[in-house]
């Protein structure tokens, strides 16, 4: 069997991407790599600036007011990154679909995973599991993967630093 790569997984690069953004082509494409995305096209410096630029306008979809805006917006990125499904085994690891056009550049096939799979997170797990951390001087934004759509933070460590800040204020008062 042979798991859809448009899943969980591109939602998790793009958030990471976001959070530490690479500093060089060759970063974009290590970190690609250990994410599990099959890098087929050397990757040049145009790729980190197109990557650049697509992440600002997947920011948009996280930070989107409405559910109708974010399918607007989402809508919108899969239009300009997916192409129609197609049978690939590419790599020789077996056939899976993909969405996007053959030999695409790095830039290319991040865009087209990462926004495929942000529509597969949303429509697949709820249109709000999208968001940014509630800790005000945090505001990282993250997917929200848990059972329940219910998660608040970006990580554990901002949930005890709003913890400790709520029972002190407690306290106080």
């Amino acid at each position: 069997m042979h798991l859809n790569p448009y899943g969980e997984d591109p939602v998790r690069l793009a958030v990471d991407l976001v959070n530490y953004p690479p500093r060089t082509g060759a970063e974009l494409a290590r970190r690609c790599v250990t994410a599990g995305v099959v890098v087929d096209v050397a990757p040049t410096a145009s790729d980190l600036h197109e990557t650049e630029r697509f992440l600002a306008l997947w920011l948009g979809v996280v930070d989107a007011e409405s559910a109708d805006v974010r399918a607007e917006r989402l809508n919108r990125l899969l239009a300009q990154s997916a192409a129609y499904p197609r049978l690939s085994n590419h790599a020789g690891d077996g056939w899976h679909i993909h969405y996007r056009d053959s030999d695409l550049p790095l830039a290319g096939v991040l865009r087209a995973l990462i926004t495929v799979g942000t529509a597969l997170h949303l429509t697949g797990r709820g249109m709000t599991r999208l968001r940014r951390c509630a800790l005000d001087e945090c505001r990282a934004p993250f997917a929200d993967f848990s059972r329940g759509g219910t998660q608040r933070y970006c990580s554990p460590s901002c949930a005890n630093r709003d913890a400790v800040r709520r029972h002190r204020a407690k306290k106080l008062a």
